[in-house]
């Protein structure tokens, strides 16, 4: 039931993408998408462009840090 492949995700954990934070989770972390899917980066706002590493990939959404 858990294993490492991520078919239904388009991001891949370790790797760094060029997102714009779209939009501000409930918890108070940016919101980038990718390809449509989600990534939640904490430490920015909306309108920001960033370089972001991707932390940890789930099958609904990601987590990001800025690189």
């Amino acid at each position: 039931m858990f294993n490492n492949t991520q078919s239904t995700a388009p991001v891949e954990a370790g790797e760094t993408y060029d997102v714009t934070i779209e939009d501000i989770a409930r918890e108070g972390d940016g919101i980038a998408r990718v390809s449509g899917f989600v990534i939640f980066v904490p430490e920015t706002k909306v309108g920001d462009e960033v370089t972001i590493k991707v932390t940890k990939v789930l099958s609904k959404f990601a987590f990001g840090e800025l690189a």
